[in-house]
């Protein structure tokens, strides 16, 4: 089956470039690894005006969604161009605000950007907690009698990047140094909800955080594929391109062919939003862009993951994504069950 964007999908798609291009994303990336989110926060904005974060919050809160398939095609663009931040939380708590109560009193700054969010689900690390301004716990589940409780939960510390100290609360630096990852405290935090329904809501945000993460990741592995085609046609051995090397066009013919498998998946999953669907699209996007990352290492040989080459900022986000939400072995089981 063929899944083909329309003329306007297709333009949502090339406007979100447009501007990422013009916004140099690596410098931006940097930043935010280093802990300084002034450009990030400005790029955050921009990339509200441009209608994505409105994709998972409905129209009657100032939203224009759900739109799921349209979110996919955005994630996309942001991986492509390697954008930081809770981006993938932000529009995964709306499905958790579903309450009239708590949709109209936080999805309208979600869908404006001028929320940015970060969900720790059953003690689950969180994603930039220090940049966030909505912090969101889930504790409890489908082994809990009463369900679960959502909370607002507290951010205690500040650390940035490995070497770092952070006063209160533990931070971990991922393999992406733009990702600092942060236990949230949410006992004593104002309770939101509690019940089965927030173990529902837990799962519905968990499959919305997913998808989003697959996009992310079949962008990156996009990336990772230009630029290493790009690079091989540049790099000359024995006075010829390294390109030209049999053993290099299989490999790099290999990396194709995994992101473009993966791409029907994602928006097939888009479409049914079916948990399954999305476990499997997310396991396939992301092991096709870690895949893609190990080949453009290689064939870029040790200048790939120094810091200062641009390609080492998608290289350690695919390794990063891959286990984000999820890891390969727990999507996969939800597939087989």
């Amino acid at each position: 089956m063929r899944f083909l964007l329309d003329d306007e999908q297709r333009a949502f798609a090339h406007s979100l470039d447009a501007l990422l291009t013009a916004a140099d994303t690596p410098s931006v990336v940097r930043s935010w690894g280093a802990g300084d989110h002034t450009a990030g926060r400005a790029l955050w904005s921009r990339i509200a005006d441009a209608g994505v974060f409105a994709l998972a919050v409905p129209e009657a809160y100032e939203g224009v969604g759900p739109l799921p398939v349209e979110l996919a095609v955005a994630f996309v663009e942001l991986g492509r161009h390697a954008v930081p931040g809770p981006l993938v939380e932000t529009v995964a708590a709306p499905a958790l605000l579903t309450e009239p109560g708590l949709a109209k009193r936080f999805l309208p700054g979600l869908a404006s950007g001028e929320t940015i969010a970060t969900v720790a689900l059953n003690g689950s690390y969180a994603l930039d907690g220090d940049a966030a301004t909505l912090h969101l716990a889930v504790e409890g589940g489908e082994d809990d009698e009463g369900g679960g409780e959502l909370r607002l939960a507290q951010w205690h510390g500040h650390g940035h990047g490995q070497g770092q100290r952070q006063e209160h609360g533990p931070v971990r630096t991922s393999m992406d140094p733009a990702r600092r990852l942060t236990r949230l405290q949410g006992d004593g935090g104002e309770l939101l909800a509690a019940g089965p329904q927030v173990t529902a809501a837990a799962a519905h945000a968990l499959t919305w955080a997913r998808l989003a993460t697959a996009a992310q990741a079949l962008g990156v592995g996009l990336t990772l594929l230009d630029r290493t085609v790009a690079y091989v046609k540049q790099r000359s051995q024995f006075g010829v391109p390294i390109g030209s090397f049999q053993a290099v066009k299989h490999r790099l013919a290999d990396a194709k062919v995994a992101l473009e498998f993966a791409r029907p998946l994602l928006f097939g999953a888009a479409l049914t939003m079916d948990p399954a669907d999305v476990a499997a699209a997310k396991v396939t996007a992301c092991e096709a862009a870690y895949t893609t990352a190990r080949t453009a290492l290689q064939l870029h040989g040790a200048i790939g993951y120094t810091a200062e080459y641009d390609l080492s900022l998608w290289l350690t986000k695919a390794r990063a994504l891959r286990t984000a939400w999820g890891t390969p072995g727990e999507c996969r089981e939800l597939v087989l069950r």
